[in-house]
């Protein structure tokens, strides 16, 4: 029985993403070791995640969600390292791997931590260029989705093994020291498949309307709310219209630590997060990883 790692995320109806970070926990660290918070009772969650820690709470609609849900996820993240060396923490749709290159696994990246610090993954955003990877997406995302872009907001302090608090939505922690290994990063998968991506942006609009609160008393991001949400199409166009650029990622990680500095007056540290818009073609090494 390993202790090295377990994984935690909260999930709502949401059986796309679940069922990818099911076969990449469940596979990488044990479904034991994985712990998931099933907001609303689902009965399809609860099929899904069979052999998990499945934590079932009430999914009433009401404002600061996102806040509520992020004080549960800190409380589970503390509870968690009386047993784990680590705890892996993030939406459903954020998934911790390990850049193949680096020949190892992910529980062994983990083994070799130190513990009592935060890890921050570079964040890759997988995206779904439509005309070109007509494909749709079976056992395996990366195959079918073959680019990424740069996604600094989603280079997010995920790994823990330090009693820190987690700010909401997961970008920052209380931690001063910012430690980045070379072998991780997180793929966000929000627009990795456009019809998927519909649905979802459909499913979270109809939860904030029910709620029936503002942005600021949500507190979660605008594209929750279909007023600032755009069009769907020329979001993913927009992926189309980009070169696919070599993949490299030479000197982000040295920029994090540059930019490294307290987050105002509010106890969370942070990096500056400049998005771009380039996309990057994927080598053959990562296929099938997730």
């Amino acid at each position: 029985m390993q202790t090295t790692a377990a994984a935690l995320t909260m999930v709502r109806d949401d059986a796309f993403f679940l069922k990818a970070w099911l076969r990449h926990y469940g596979a990488a660290l044990g479904r034991e070791n994985c712990t998931i918070i099933n907001h609303g009772r689902g009965e399809e969650v609860v099929r899904l995640a069979e052999g998990c820690n499945i934590i079932g709470i009430p999914g009433d609609p009401h404002p600061n969600f996102d806040m509520k849900r992020w004080r549960l996820l800190n409380n589970l993240v503390q509870g968690l390292r009386c047993y784990y060396d680590h705890v892996i923490v993030g939406d459903v749709d954020e998934l911790v791997v390990v850049d193949p290159a680096a020949g190892v696994s992910l529980l062994d990246v983990l083994r070799e931590q130190p513990i009592r610090r935060v890890l921050t993954p570079v964040g890759l955003e997988v995206v779904h260029r439509v005309a070109e990877e007509p494909a749709p997406i079976e056992d395996h995302i990366l195959g079918p989705r073959r680019h990424v872009r740069l996604a600094p907001h989603y280079s997010k302090p995920c790994v823990v093994s330090q009693g820190v608090k987690i700010a909401r939505g997961g970008h920052f922690t209380q931690a001063d020291k910012l430690h980045t290994p070379d072998e991780l990063l997180l793929l966000h998968l929000k627009f990795c498949d456009f019809g998927n991506y519909v649905a979802v942006m459909n499913h979270r609009n109809a939860v904030t309307e029910a709620v029936g609160a503002s942005v600021k008393q949500a507190s979660i991001g605008r594209h929750w709310f279909a007023e600032a949400r755009g069009e769907d199409r020329a979001v993913f166009e927009a992926f189309s219209a980009a070169p696919a650029a070599p993949f490299d990622l030479t000197g982000v990680r040295r920029g994090m630590h540059r930019s490294w500095k307290p987050r105002g007056d509010t106890g969370f540290w942070q990096f500056d997060r400049e998005e771009s818009d380039r996309v990057m073609a994927l080598p053959e090494r990562f296929l099938g990883v997730v």
